[in-house]
């Protein structure tokens, strides 16, 4: 590799996460080799490393991964589909969220996966129970970021367009709704993860539910290797890692006129 090729790596930002996961693992096997860990306790991390690459070929691996996928992105369908109308709704009427602002306060701190048996009880189905989970725990950072995106618009925009003859309606679709978008975008992505780490810890928790937190716990309770448990949770991290740049890319894209508005203004003397 040139020296121009290896700095355009080292100065990015994924050159430098993959530096230190390389350091990392490489800190990790030296210690485990030099007997200041217990392999017993902690397996080396080319053990791990292939154990993950073995569960790629592993049928139920894969069939976990796609149940807690499918959860995930019906959950995520549900939320934007409940958060974003009713952030735009809160954001227009300010009344009504000064009134639901204690309520939202009280409920969102509720660890969602606290509240299985009781939406069990009500629900009495392992699937719908997890999307319900799911969508409590995602729905709020989509919810706060929308409200706070219709704050921001522009008031003489609304004026003008009320002043001309247009409805409520007709000034969120053509004003708030444009304006509030990246800021609903940025708390889907952050939902996106939110709701995949939820998803797992249900299906850890729960039982009869399916995915990759019931294949880490049939792991567990069986073979108990814990090679193969350190694999799962690498995969985890890798897809919740993708989920999140998948997100951040389409916002990227979608709402580069944000982007290019903030980066003009932090430029300002």
């Amino acid at each position: 590799m040139t020296s121009t090729a290896w700095r355009a790596v080292s100065e990015s930002r994924a050159g430098r996460g993959a530096a230190g996961l390389v350091i990392l693992f490489g800190a990790a096997q030296l210690a485990l080799w030099a007997g200041r860990v217990s392999p017993a306790a902690f397996p080396l991390p080319t053990t791990v490393l292939g154990s993950a690459a073995g569960l790629v070929r592993n049928g139920a691996f894969v069939a976990s991964v796609g149940d807690t996928m499918l959860v995930w992105a019906q959950a995520m369908a549900i939320t934007v589909a409940i958060a974003v109308p009713v952030g735009l709704l809160l954001g227009t009427l300010s009344g009504a969220e000064r009134a639901l602002a204690p309520l939202i306060e009280f409920l969102r701190p509720f660890p969602a996966v606290v509240l299985i048996p009781l939406v069990l009880l009500i629900v009495q189905d392992d699937t719908r129970t997890e999307v319900v989970i799911v969508v409590y725990a995602a729905i709020w950072p989509v919810l706060i970021n929308t409200v706070y995106g219709v704050r921001g618009v522009d008031q003489l925009a609304r004026e003008t367009l009320r002043s001309f003859g247009f409805g409520p309606l007709s000034i969120a679709r053509r004003v708030s709704l444009p304006s509030a978008a990246p800021f609903a975008a940025t708390g889907v992505r952050i939902a996106g993860s939110i709701a995949f780490v939820v998803a797992v810890a249900a299906e850890l928790v729960g039982t009869g539910m399916n995915g990759i937190g019931a294949f880490t716990a049939s792991q567990e309770s069986g073979t108990g290797d814990m090679a193969i448990l350190i694999a799962v949770a690498v995969w985890s991290g890798l897809i919740g890692l993708a989920i999140n740049a998948v997100f951040a890319g389409a916002e990227r894209v979608a709402f580069r006129w944000h982007f290019a508005l903030a980066t003009s203004t932090r430029e300002l003397p």
